[in-house]
């Protein structure tokens, strides 16, 4: 059984060396005018952040419990998609890090297809990581994978950078931790989940996690064994989905002052499950390297409010 206190958590691990940094692509003004009339208005405010609850996970921050305040924002409902990113990429050329770099982390259940001359190898405590040549957002599981069928999935093996060079794009930016837990919470105060208190109130399936017995049998019980598509399960109480499971979510905020290149990540993803990584709660919290891409991280993108709004932004200070 995995250890559930395992600082690799269901991400993957943290890569060693990065390419050199490129330059952000230009702004499109029509990609940032499509962006923000997707997103959802939040009027901001004070909320109580992090959790002080029995499955808060030693060493990773979550608590204490503590009001915090952010200002008003714009969110996207769903993460950044296949498609989206796909319009991203052929209007800039852009190329992600796991392309130049020439391979990312790809989970063992969806290597059947891939050559294993192709498997670099594993990750010192995560076997079920393998580092596979080919493997990017176009071929999320190898050379051999295609989007084919998940153009409306959440784009995965997507570094920070990448998700940054979208941003720039668009006109957006990555959510800070404290935007991200409050849009997550969608209003409600305290509860463990976007949705309330219970896993499965009423024994249904609210997020997409791991069923079955972790590294090796998902029952798929959820519908679902790896990403779903962007929009499933019901939205929270501000209109956001799957903020709990599916994939791994960027944010702006470094994991501590003293850690080069940490940042934080929020919601969990399919790999996690009670036994092993449990983040899937609203306010777990974990970290990786900014140029670490793997098939379970993606991204979920932020404005501020218009100018003709009256407001200005921040990015979440404590009350």
């Amino acid at each position: 059984m995995p250890d559930p206190t395992d600082p690799t958590d269901g991400r993957a691990p943290l890569r060693l060396a990065a390419p050199s940094p490129r330059p952000l692509p230009e702004r499109s003004g029509a990609a940032a005018r499509r962006a923000r009339a997707r997103m959802v208005e939040l009027p901001g405010g004070t909320f109580d952040m992090g959790s002080e609850d029995a499955d808060v996970v030693p060493g990773d921050g979550e608590g204490p419990v503590r009001p915090v305040t952010v200002a008003p924002f714009r969110v996207a409902p769903t993460t950044v998609t296949n498609a989206d990113f796909d319009r991203f990429v052929k209007a800039t050329g852009y190329r992600t890090q796991a392309e130049e770099f020439g391979w990312s982390y790809v989970f063992h259940l969806f290597t059947a297809d891939v050559d294993p001359a192709g498997v670099r190898g594993t990750a010192g405590g995560t076997p079920w990581w393998l580092a596979v040549d080919g493997a990017s957002w176009r071929h999320p599981d190898g050379p051999r994978s295609s989007l084919w069928n998940r153009r409306d999935h959440p784009v995965v093996h997507v570094s920070r950078e990448d998700a940054l060079a979208y941003c720039a794009w668009s006109g957006t930016r990555l959510p800070s931790e404290a935007e991200w837990e409050y849009a997550a919470r969608g209003g409600l105060q305290r509860a463990r989940f976007p949705w309330g208190d219970e896993l499965e109130p009423g024994g249904k399936h609210m997020c997409n996690i791991w069923q079955g017995v972790f590294p090796d049998v998902n029952t798929a019980a959820d519908g679902h064994v790896g990403t779903a598509p962007a929009k499933s399960y019901p939205a929270n109480g501000y209109g956001l989905y799957n903020v709990a499971g599916n994939v791994w979510e960027w944010t702006s905020s470094p994991w501590d002052a003293t850690a080069h290149d940490v940042w934080v990540i929020r919601g969990g993803s399919y790999l996690c499950h009670a036994s092993y990584c449990n983040r899937y709660r609203v306010a777990a919290r974990t970290r990786n390297t900014g140029d670490s891409s793997s098939g379970n991280t993606g991204f979920r993108v932020v404005a501020d409010p218009d100018p003709a709004d009256g407001e200005t932004a921040a990015e979440g200070s404590t009350a």
